[in-house]
């Protein structure tokens, strides 16, 4: 399985940095574009740059003719995590003047697996009928919002519920949280 992981300058970049990490580890042929939002907002919420996995491979936004602007590169998924509305915007109304918003109009065209985590509160109307519009093409809008049924006790469980049901989405097995209805 081939996936490729955006990061947009949302919130909680640091959940796409972790989804990146975790399909490395699981043995998924995994690429990630970064956008420079992306990594001021890591400097903001964090202060500590990510450790990325040396063999996830790297694409900065801004290179427009990179692999995932085709659909010959074969990406089985691509999942856009966090999402910002700004993101959201441009590949609801298929603006294509980054690679990750080429890559997302990739996914489009070829009918392939999109996955956006939009992460905003509260929701706009002009955000939820783009979300809405897009559903209706067959993607995945899936907010990283948390089940309390996995009874978190931290942060990182609760990173990890949201990010086991990205994988659960992307048909990856995984074991960061038990599924509704198993003993806890």
């Amino acid at each position: 399985m081939k996936i490729l992981v955006g990061i947009s300058g949302a919130s909680g970049v640091c959940l796409g940095f972790k989804l990146a990490n975790i399909l490395s580890n699981l043995n998924i042929n995994t690429h990630a574009v970064i956008s420079q939002n992306a990594w001021i907002t890591t400097k903001f919420e964090s202060e500590i740059l990510p450790n990325i996995n040396s063999n996830i491979k790297i694409y900065e936004n801004s290179e427009i003719y990179a692999p995932p602007a085709s659909g010959s590169a074969k990406f089985d998924a691509m999942i856009i995590s966090p999402c910002s509305t700004n993101s959201l915007a441009k590949i609801a109304c298929g603006i294509s003047d980054t690679l990750l918003t080429r890559a997302a109009a990739v996914m489009l065209k070829e009918k392939k697996k999109l996955i956006l985590c939009v992460r905003e509160m509260p929701l706009s109307a002009i955000s939820l009928g783009q979300m809405a519009n897009l559903s209706n093409l067959g993607v995945i809008i899936a907010p990283p919002i948390l089940g309390y049924y996995s009874k978190p006790q931290t942060i990182e469980d609760i990173e990890n519920f949201i990010i086991g049901k990205w994988l659960d989405l992307l048909g990856i097995n995984h074991n960061l949280y038990q599924s509704w209805g198993e003993k806890i």
